[in-house]
């Protein structure tokens, strides 16, 4: 079998919609994350290449794990010119997963090396009480 390319039509939707800068500048703030279930805890590591540890905020609340992350790339020297092409991302990020309100701050570990930021939450059982099943009657 012999593959052949596909020739690039002059009307390619699919290509002219991801070129869209919608999905091109959007791409870079996403926090890519791989999540380990482990018999204890769960192991949690998200790329954040560039940032500096000092500009990664974490916190529980009502539940939920945040971490917010801030990179600012205007920093550099002041050039005479403009850009042609800016892909390295400078603003703000951040996002949330559900732990469990058993989950406090303290149970939590985190390190940050190479670019990863490294999590451990244990695994703790939640205490909900399940509300009493309530019918509700149907009339004729």
């Amino acid at each position: 079998m012999m593959m052949i390319p596909r020739r690039k039509n002059e009307f390619d939707l699919l290509g002219e919609m991801f070129a869209d800068p919608f999905f091109t500048e959007h791409e870079s703030k996403i926090m890519k994350t791989d999540i380990k279930e482990k018999k204890d805890k769960y192991l949690i590591d998200i790329e954040l290449p560039g940032y500096q540890k000092e500009n990664i905020k974490m916190e529980v609340e009502d539940g939920y794990l945040t971490v917010h992350a801030e990179i600012n790339s205007d920093n550099e020297e002041k050039e005479e010119g403009k850009f042609v092409r800016r892909e390295r991302y400078s603003g703000a990020c951040s996002r949330s997963f559900y732990v469990g309100t058993e989950v406090k701050s303290e149970d939590i570990k985190a390190s940050f090396k190479n670019g990863i930021l490294k999590i451990e939450i244990p695994k703790k059982e939640e205490k909900k009480e399940l509300p009493e099943k309530k019918y509700i009657q149907i009339e004729d």
